[in-house]
C-alpha cells in the first residue's frame, strides 16, 4: 500500500452565539480592515448586519461586498477583488452560503496575485502557483451544505462557458470557522432541503471512494447519520417559520437540528478530501447547462448514481444503510431509503420537475465527461453512454 497523507482543517467555533466571538478573533490575528464578502440576498439582513455591527463596535473598519448571487462566477470574484483593494482591506470575513465562501477565497487569491483568476485553476497543465501573500480568511456559513467554510478550494464558473473550475491552495484554509446555528434558523425549507442533500451527497460519495482514509470514512458516516436524523426536522421547522410561526426560532429542537446540519456539512467537506464521484459530475453539469442549484441537482441525481455504483459498492452501501437506520440493511435498502428520504424533505425525483428536458442530455453528457469528479468514482470507467443512462433515468 502506498503512503497517504491525512489533512484536517482549522479551529472551529461551534454553538449558538458563536459569531459573537468574531471581533475578538480578528483582533487576535492583528487585522484592522476586514472586507465582508457575502450573498446579495442577505447583505441587508441580520446574518450580515449583526456581525458587521459587532466588528464596528470593536473599532474595526469594515466594508461589505455583497456582489455574490447564484452560482459563483469569475466576474463576481474580480469585482470582490476590486472592492478589497478599494477598501485597503487586510482580511476577509466570508458570510453566507457556499457561493459567497467560494468567491471569498477567490478574492483572497486576487488580493495580491497578478494574472487572471482561471490561470490558477487546479486542473490546468501548468497552473500559476498561489505562492504569494493571501489575506487571512474567516468563514461564517449561513447554510448547511457545501462545507466550503473548512475547504482549501473554491469552485467558480467561467462567465463565458459556464463550466465550473477549481481554485486550490492550502493557503485558502480559513483561520477560524464560526458555526452558529442561530444564523440558519430562517433558512427557507427548499434551501434547507437542497443544501442538506448536498451535505449528504458529500458524505456518501466520499465514503464510497476507494482511497484508504479511515479518518475521513468515520467522519463521513457520522455526518451521514446527522443528516438522516436532523434534516427532516430542520425542514419541518422551516415550513413552520414560513407559515408565520416565529416562535419556533427559539425552539431548542430547531436550534439543535440546525446545529447538527452545520456540523454534517462541515464533516462532509472534511471527508471529501478523498474526493467525490459520478453524482457530482452530473450535478456540476446540471448547474452549467440548466443553472440548477447544486444541492438540488445532487438530491435528484444521487439515487441514479447509487444504482450505478451498487455493483462495486454493495458492502459500503450496506454499512450506510445501518448508519441511517434503514429497515433493510443492504445496498438495495440504502438506495430505497435515499429515495424515500429525498421525497420526505421535498426534493423531486425527476429532472423534468425542475425544468430539465431530454433535449439537453447531449450537452449535459458533454459537461459531465469534462468534469473531474467522475474520475474518482468507485465504478470505473464512467463513459458517455453511462452518463446518458444516468440522466435518462433521472428524467423519467
Amino acid at each position: 500500500m502506498s503512503v497517504v497523507q491525512f489533512n484536517f482543517p482549522t479551529v472551529v467555533k461551534y454553538g449558538p452565539g458563536a459569531v459573537g466571538l468574531l471581533p475578538a478573533t480578528l483582533r487576535e490575528h492583528g487585522v484592522e480592515r476586514p472586507l465582508i464578502v457575502t450573498d446579495k440576498g442577505i447583505v441587508g439582513l441580520p446574518p450580515v448586519t449583526g456581525p458587521a455591527q459587532l466588528m464596528r463596535e470593536a473599532g474595526l473598519a469594515v466594508e461589505v461586498f455583497g456582489g455574490v448571487w447564484g452560482n459563483p462566477t469569475v466576474s463576481q470574484a474580480v469585482a470582490g477583488g476590486a472592492a478589497y483593494r478599494a477598501h485597503g482591506a487586510d482580511s476577509i470575513v466570508a458570510i453566507g452560503g457556499g457561493a459567497a465562501l467560494d468567491v471569498a477565497k477567490c478574492v483572497a487569491v486576487l488580493a495580491h496575485h497578478t494574472g487572471e483568476l482561471l490561470e490558477y485553476e487546479a486542473f490546468l497543465a501548468k497552473p500559476l502557483p498561489i505562492d504569494g501573500q493571501v489575506p487571512p480568511i474567516f468563514t461564517v456559513p449561513t447554510t448547511a451544505g457545501t462545507g466550503s467554510e473548512v475547504g482549501r478550494s473554491a469552485v467558480v464558473s467561467d462567465d463565458h462557458t459556464h463550466q465550473k473550475k477549481i481554485i486550490f491552495s492550502p493557503k485558502l484554509l480559513a483561520k477560524r470557522v464560526f458555526l452558529d446555528p442561530e444564523l440558519t434558523l430562517s433558512l427557507p425549507a427548499k434551501v434547507t432541503a437542497a443544501t442538506g442533500m448536498d451535505a449528504l451527497t458529500h458524505c456518501v460519495e466520499s465514503y464510497l471512494h476507494t482511497m484508504f482514509h479511515p479518518m475521513c470514512d468515520g467522519i463521513a458516516l457520522e455526518g451521514l447519520r446527522l443528516v438522516a436524523r436532523s434534516l427532516p426536522t430542520a425542514v419541518a421547522f422551516a415550513k413552520r417559520v414560513e407559515a408565520g410561526d416565529r416562535s419556533v426560532l427559539s425552539d431548542a429542537a430547531h436550534v439543535s437540528a440546525r446545529g447538527e446540519m452545520l456540523c454534517a456539512a462541515m464533516m462532509g467537506a472534511v471527508a471529501f478530501q478523498k474526493d467525490l464521484g459520478v453524482v457530482h459530475s452530473c450535478a456540476h453539469a446540471l448547474s452549467t447547462v440548466a443553472d440548477l442549484h447544486h444541492g438540488l441537482a445532487n438530491g435528484i441525481m444521487i439515487v441514479p448514481g447509487m444504482r450505478f455504483n451498487k455493483p462495486v459498492s454493495e458492502q459500503k452501501m450496506a454499512t450506510m444503510a445501518l448508519t441511517v437506520g434503514a429497515s433493510d440493511a443492504t445496498a438495495d435498502g440504502f438506495i430505497a431509503w435515499l429515495d424515500r428520504f429525498r421525497i420526505e424533505v421535498g426534493i423531486p425525483r425527476s429532472l423534468r420537475d425542475v425544468g430539465v428536458s431530454s433535449t439537453q442530455v447531449a450537452e449535459l453528457v458533454k459537461n459531465a465527461l469534462a468534469d473531474a469528479c467522475h474520475t474518482f468514482n468507485p465504478r470505473q470507467p464512467v463513459t458517455a453512454h453511462d452518463f446518458e443512462a444516468l440522466f435518462g433515468e433521472a428524467l423519467v
